[in-house]
């Protein structure tokens, strides 16, 4: 078995290739072996296909539950796993520094701190704030014996304000307070990407799956970006295909079946 200090170099490396890291987002062991198979080197969670999985919604997930999931996630598979850690299950520096330690605890060798309050009160903190969360994500990260990738995300797409120069400021902010990974899932324009990644001098990830992202993996490459991940979007097109089976069933239509896998190709698949 690799060690987690041996993931986590890896997992750094991937950031700084030439090649760009695709990182996929399972929500179940299941999917996590598959993806694994697919020949994904890496691995990242996804709170909201977790959550749709346990027929919860995304933000009824709470820390404890998110810790348990991605230590079982890690159990099952040798790859390198960082997670979705919302936004670090708490409104305090210490809360999100608390996260990152027992996200280490659990195996997970990354995670990412996203500005939501997620309260009500605003969309997302303000940026001196965020920033000292980040601060202290960032010191106990630097307090564990093994390279763990914080990733520090500016959720302004996500909220409705497409206002680039307050992303840009957000993660110049998050990047000077120690995030090793710089990430504002809904940017889908190729200039406003290219505008971000001048803009900072840390790996950018990208987020695959949002209406309007038609750049391919390829093209985000011959740009700089050093990571793509999909969120809750595989597992939403995996709840997709199955509401759409039980509807034909339901039908009485047989033809749900035929594009599916088949359970012997599925066998071989997990068998080892």
């Amino acid at each position: 078995m690799t060690t987690q200090a041996e993931k986590a170099a890896a997992f750094e490396r991937m950031h700084h290739e030439d090649k760009i890291l695709i990182l996929p987002n399972p929500w179940d062991r299941g999917s996590a072996r598959l993806m694994e198979k697919t020949g994904h080197r890496a691995l990242a969670t996804t709170s909201a296909g977790y959550a749709f999985s346990r027929g919860k919604t995304d933000t009824n997930i709470g820390r404890a539950e998110i810790m348990d999931h991605s230590a079982d996630l890690v159990a099952c598979t040798d790859l390198p796993i960082s997670a979705d850690l919302e936004n670090g299950f708490g409104h305090a520096p210490e809360d999100t520094a608390e996260t990152i330690r027992q996200a280490a605890v659990a195996g997970l060798v990354g995670g990412s701190i996203e500005d939501s309050c997620n309260d009500g009160s605003a969309p997302q903190y303000e940026i001196a704030h965020a920033a000292e969360r980040i601060e202290a994500s960032a010191d106990a990260a630097a307090a564990l014996d093994f390279k763990f990738m914080l990733c520090a995300r500016a959720e302004n797409y996500l909220w409705g304000n497409t206002d680039l120069a307050d992303v840009i400021q957000r993660l110049q902010a998050y990047q000077e307070a120690g995030a090793d990974v710089l990430y504002a899932p809904g940017l889908t324009s190729a200039d406003d990407i290219r505008s971000v990644i001048s803009s900072v001098d840390r790996p950018v990830n990208v987020l695959f799956g949002m209406a309007g992202m038609e750049l391919t993996a390829g093209e985000l490459q011959e740009m700089g970006v050093a990571r793509i991940s999909a969120g809750g979007s595989i597992a939403r097109a995996a709840l997709q295909a199955m509401m759409t089976a039980s509807e034909k069933m339901l039908a009485g239509d047989p033809a749900f079946s035929h594009a599916a896998i088949s359970g012997k190709d599925v066998h071989n698949l997990l068998k080892d």
